[in-house]
């Protein structure tokens, strides 16, 4: 006897074969979507631990940018007060050394010889005055060349002048030049400085 089977088989398998392709696509999508979670996950949370390094380092970079501040400031307060100490140690050696110099002048100073000023600038000096004869002038020279604290004595100008009255005698006006001798224990500053009066001797 033949047997012939009337049942769709066809219509079957095809609709077998569609679900397991809608089921195939479905965890397909399922994996893409969890695929995708997760990539997105994973960059979220490095984007976010790269901005707390970020930041964090931002924080750092300001307070190290404090400290350089302080430690500026501090530097030039250290070098402010190395300054005024250098100016007061300055001011020690030049105020001796003044009162030694105005001194060695006074006794280096011949007879009829008085000065109407004395210029500081440095190491140099300058000084102005009067004379009644030009021997005077030249034994101040002589005097200074061989001054302890005194040297290089140089004569600027030497001239004539006629006194005020008839009877006085003239008068010779120079202007030299004299260097200090620096102590060589003590460095070589000295500020400018202007002194006038009139010594004599």
């Amino acid at each position: 006897m033949i047997r012939v089977n009337l049942l769709p088989h066809r219509q079957v398998k095809r609709a077998e074969r569609q679900r397991e392709f809608g089921l195939m696509a479905a965890f397909a999508a399922f994996a893409a979507a969890a695929i995708i979670f997760l990539g997105y996950t994973f960059i979220s949370s490095q984007v976010e631990a790269q901005t707390a390094r970020n930041s964090r380092l931002d924080e750092a970079i300001v307070k190290l940018d404090k400290e350089i501040a302080d430690i500026k400031d501090l530097k030039d307060q250290i070098s402010i007060m190395l300054d005024r100490k250098q100016v007061v140690e300055n001011l020690q050696t030049n105020r001796s050394q003044s009162v030694v110099v105005l001194d060695e002048i006074s006794r280096q100073l011949p007879e009829g010889m008085y000065l109407k000023s004395i210029k500081q600038q440095g190491n140099s000096i300058t000084l102005e005055g009067v004379a009644d004869t030009n021997s005077r002038v030249a034994t101040l020279v002589r005097n200074f060349s061989t001054s302890n604290w005194l040297d290089t004595p140089t004569l600027v100008e030497i001239r004539s002048v006629s006194p005020d009255t008839q009877k006085s005698q003239k008068q010779n006006v120079f202007t030299l030049g004299v260097n200090v001798k620096s102590p060589k224990t003590e460095e070589d500053s000295s500020p400018t400085g202007t002194v006038s009066g009139g010594s004599q001797q």
